[in-house]
């Protein structure tokens, strides 16, 4: 790579993931109240695959896709950050509104610039930023659960839902899971999960033998194929948090919210950015993970050039867990 030019993913417009080819690309060149980031490892998420669908709303191409990164600080010129300083970026428009992460190096506003300080690997920093953004905050915004509370997790496998059950268990929670694939159980369990539930299309029964009256928490990552089915496994007064669309379903046809949703039961919903994820709570986490209290759950970790084979794997479903690229 010369001095001027970095290696970038670039989506031209929706495709199979063939569709994302690597090219030589200028470094940006970061202006007053953005920031200049050495990439160096980037969670894949959902998102980015609806991007590559053409399901996500106000994308233009071509396109860096990537809404989350880790890396150093190269240039900040309202002077923000120093030269080094160690951070992460997630949201705020990248890899739809201007390019994202999926690049060698990343130009954003600083807002949604968070530094830390932490001497773990890359591909596992790379991991945490929007995972745990969206667990914590549907665990806190969202359900706001309690010590003693149970939570259903519907979705469990997938990185949120299992960076939401350490936090779950972190803070004193009888945790259930659901996965639709029975050789994932020990991924579960190996977290903690507290009850590890296969996932037919109908877990309400099954929760109900666990806890009669159902969980005080739920929280749905499905989306809206088993949302029905989830409300019916919280009890009164409980709480469903609607976050993800692993089905890639988002819509509820016909939608007549008093038969459709349970006497008594709350349904709400939460989609964050930056913003969410406090500075403190992130450096919290990452030492956590030092210490070795609290695990990053990593599904596979690939290089720049695997970034075809990643998107499969997240499309298909084939790991538990967070996929990572480094670069």
């Amino acid at each position: 790579m010369s001095a001027g030019t970095m290696r970038a993913v670039v989506l031209d417009g929706p495709g199979p993931a063939e569709a994302l080819v690597i090219q030589d690309r200028p470094i940006p060149e970061p202006g007053p109240g953005q920031v200049l980031i050495r990439v160096r490892a980037f969670g894949l998420n959902r998102s980015e695959l609806h991007t590559r669908l053409g399901l996500a709303e106000g994308v233009t191409f071509p396109r860096v896709p990537g809404i989350e990164a880790a890396g150093e600080v190269v240039h900040s010129p309202g002077g923000e950050f120093g030269a080094g300083q160690k951070v992460v970026t997630l949201m705020g428009g990248m890899g739809r509104v201007f390019d994202g992460g999926y690049a060698e190096y990343t130009c954003v506003p600083a807002r949604q610039v968070i530094p830390f300080e932490s001497d773990l690997p890359w591909p596992i920093i790379g991991a945490v930023p929007e995972m745990l953004q969206t667990a914590y905050g549907s665990l806190t915004i969202g359900l706001d659960i309690q010590p003693g509370q149970s939570l259903l997790i519907r979705g469990g496998t997938s990185s949120v839902g299992m960076a939401a059950a350490i936090l779950a268990k972190r803070a004193g929670l009888t945790v259930l899971a659901s996965t639709r694939n029975a050789a994932k159980q020990e991924a579960l369990a190996s977290i903690g999960v507290d009850h590890v539930l296969i996932d037919d299309g109908n877990l309400a029964a099954a929760v109900r033998r666990i806890i009669p009256d159902g969980v005080d928490a739920a929280l749905e990552l499905v989306g809206t194929p088993t949302l029905r089915d989830t409300l019916h496994a919280t009890r009164v007064h409980g709480v469903v948090c609607f976050t993800g669309m692993l089905s890639n379903q988002w819509t509820i046809p016909d939608f007549y919210p008093i038969d459709y949703i349970p006497r008594g039961v709350r349904l709400t919903s939460y989609t964050g950015g930056a913003a969410d994820l406090p500075r403190n709570m992130l450096q919290e986490f990452l030492q956590a993970v030092s210490d070795g209290t609290a695990t990053v759950p990593i599904g596979k970790v690939y290089t720049l050039d695997d970034i075809v084979e990643a998107h499969t794997d997240m499309e298909e479903s084939r790991t538990s867990g967070k996929l990572v690229v480094t670069t």
